[in-house]
């Protein structure tokens, strides 16, 4: 995906093999598919989703590696590999520097004290459920999906008293809002990161999606509204006091994203850089906190015996490694059936046999089934010819497209576990039809406003 990371033209391509006819074409088809359906399982095999597409990436290469000893294609097949490990280590450094603040918030309370002051505020069904929604819209552009969604959720649960009504619909209306929220911004989603980090959008036009993705989480919800039950329930009192360095640390992670921002526009290098010098600037807060740790003794958490040292490697050593290594597994898969000559077929197929908004769309509905990382490190492997308009509407498609089902996205599986009973995949599909209005309405609007980025080549 890495090369998708760089500007076209910036790096040879990786050789394509004509093996899809072939016995280990078809075998390494074959173990990927049975590694994605270990996957879509998660939630029932309780299996880590990275195991299984690990291992696929070990035996995909090591049949590519076998098919290709003694051949002129031997050294190529050495090329593409290193070619996407230079990709992953360039988006998983990414994300562990972004991962590592957000571990680094959370350690400081500041999302417990904003789940505290929701809950004291003693806020109705129907006021609660547009609440947690636009926090969700609004939050997941900079933290990621999952956690915005699992914050909003612990809200619902703490005031939902068991009503399971209440507590599906604002389920189902959290993982849309945040899967949209993080459709317009390069930092809300992994499908936005690679299309920024790639060169063929910048910064600021990604939020040319701002009011299609607003239109994704709006519609569905304004018709799940009625469908809320009008009930007040009880203000629940609840104190959480924001651990010393807090709002500095929040301060620190928006210096790093201007900083990541400043490398890619200003500098031309990739804003990974940016992102670990960010990183630096935590490391040294954290040095500071911890030569300053006297001054804790006055804190409330003192007095309750609760202090906790600050230590930026516990937050590295908490980021989402499944989720990191998942990507390593998709990454090399995927990189390695596009070796084969698969993603060569399949961009024919859809990019060329297709009208290319069509299969943008269908780019979206097939995220919801599979997980949109590899559809659209898919996509961008292929490299099709679009205009910006149309990098856009695939970028918006594969964010918001995760929503349509509860297994879509990580956000809607992680919700099914932290609600169970209440968030389960047939309450989700029963509001299905209501979210794809939504997903319809959101291409439209994007067509109808952006249409001068159509005219655009990237």
């Amino acid at each position: 995906m890495m090369g998708m990371l760089v500007p076209a033209g910036a790096q040879a391509a990786p050789a394509v093999a004509a093996w899809t006819d072939t016995g280990v074409g078809i075998a390494a088809l074959v173990v990927f598919a049975v590694a994605y359906l270990l996957v879509m399982g998660e939630e029932f095999t309780h299996l880590r989703k990275s195991k299984p597409v690990m291992l696929a990436a070990g035996i995909i290469w090591g049949l590519i590696g076998y098919q290709a000893a003694g051949t002129e294609l031997s050294h190529q097949a050495e090329e593409a590999l290193r070619h996407n490990l230079e990709e992953y280590a360039e988006l998983m450094l990414f994300l562990l520097a972004a991962m590592t603040y957000i571990n680094a918030m959370q350690e400081r309370r500041v999302f417990d004290a904003l789940r505290a002051w929701l809950v004291r505020k003693g806020f109705g069904f129907r006021q609660l459920f547009w609440l947690t929604g636009f926090l969700a819209f609004f939050i997941s552009p900079v933290a990621d999906n999952l956690t915005t969604a699992l914050l909003m959720c612990a809200v619902v649960l703490a005031v939902g008293g068991g009503n399971t009504r209440f507590i599906s619909l604002a389920c189902i209306n959290i993982v849309v809002a945040a899967n949209a929220g993080g459709a317009f911004s390069p930092f809300g989603d992994i499908t936005t990161l690679m299309v920024w980090q790639k060169g063929i959008v910048d910064f600021w036009t990604f939020f040319a999606l701002f009011l299609p993705s607003l239109v994704n989480f709006l519609v569905p919800a304004a018709l799940m509204h009625f469908a809320i039950p009008r009930v007040q329930p009880d203000a629940i009192q609840e104190d959480v006091y924001l651990r010393r360095g807090a709002r500095r640390i929040i301060g620190l992670f928006i210096l790093t994203i201007a900083t990541a921002v400043s490398f890619h526009n200003c500098l031309h290098l990739p804003p990974v850089v940016g992102m670990l010098t960010g990183l630096a600037y935590l490391q040294f807060f954290g040095f500071y906190l911890k030569v300053t740790a006297h001054k804790d003794r006055n804190s409330p958490e003192a007095r309750l015996g609760e202090v906790v040292p600050f230590d930026i490697f516990n937050k590295i050593a908490r980021a989402e490694w499944d989720t990191l290594l998942f990507f390593y597994g998709v990454v090399l898969c995927v990189g390695g059936l596009g070796f084969l000559g698969y993603l060569a077929l399949a961009s024919e197929a859809m990019y060329q046999n297709w009208n290319v908004t069509y299969a943008n769309v269908a780019v979206g509905v097939l995220s919801a089934v599979v997980d949109n990382i590899p559809v659209m490190f898919a996509v961008l492997s292929m490299e099709p010819a679009m205009s910006i308009g149309q990098c856009l509407l695939v970028t918006l498609t594969a964010g918001v497209g995760g929503s349509l089902l509860s297994i879509g996205s990580a956000a809607g599986v992680a919700l099914m576990g932290q609600a169970r009973g209440h968030y389960t995949f047939f309450r989700h599909l029963a509001w299905t039809p209501v979210i794809a209005l939504g997903y319809a309405a959101s291409i439209l609007v994007h067509l109808w406003i952006n249409g001068d980025y159509f005219q655009v080549p990237p």
